[in-house]
């Protein structure tokens, strides 16, 4: 990795200092998001035993909601860490998609709350889905444009074409699988597309065997 961004001159100290900033940025945007995801999950205060039992199983769907969009939020963040450490320099193409691609972050917990209150309609189904879809290829598209920039061209190493394999395997199968899901919540049912997206893991694993074969 330090061979990849050593260099010289001012340019990749101003490179570091963007990267080092866009890392912050991002961070405190993650931060943001995961915390408004537990903001729909509440019981109101004051209620009778009965009343009480009540909230707690319509919470069930806003808990579930969150969990979802949590594990999905660490992932983003997990492949961002990954990114940051392949892409050379932001700059042009690769920062504004970066950009692009936190405003999707930053705008998740909004179809999180779709799908907790209407989880069986296929628009918010839809909405979820197409979100998760479109915010992995757009991090996809920032690995890419990054990698292929004249910063990012250069020689790299096993590990370093692992990690690329990897992030890109993890944002196109998720890509995959939530685009898929967006037609059958219209054509079939919502909660099949819902159960739906656990093709994901299976297909990461295939996908992955398939290339150490």
């Amino acid at each position: 990795m330090s061979d990849e961004r050593a260099g010289s001159g001012t340019g990749d100290a101003t490179g570091a200092g963007d990267t080092v900033r866009l890392t912050a940025l991002s961070d405190g945007i993650f931060a943001i998001a995961m915390t408004l995801l537990v903001l729909d999950v509440r019981v109101p205060p004051g209620l009778d035993d009965a009343r009480f039992r009540d909230a707690v199983r319509d919470a069930l769907p806003d808990l579930g909601a969150y969990a979802l969009s949590f594990v999905i939020l660490a992932g983003f963040w997990r492949d961002h860490r990954r990114t940051m450490a392949l892409v050379p320099r932001f700059e042009g193409a690769p920062l504004r998609l970066a950009l692009v691609w936190l405003g999707a972050i930053a705008f998740l917990p909004f179809p999180t709350s779709l799908l907790s209150e209407y989880a069986s309609e296929p628009l918010a189904v839809a909405v979820y889905a197409g979100t998760v879809a479109v915010t992995n290829l757009l991090g996809l598209g920032v690995l890419l444009t990054g990698r292929s920039g004249p910063t990012g061209r250069g020689k790299a190493g096993a590990p370093v074409r692992a990690a690329v394999r990897t992030v890109t395997t993890d944002s196109w199968t998720t890509a995959l699988v939530f685009g898929a899901s967006v037609p059958l919540a219209f054509a079939v049912r919502p909660v099949v597309a819902i159960w739906f997206w656990l093709a994901v893991v299976p297909l990461r694993a295939l996908v992955r065997g398939s290339r150490r074969s």
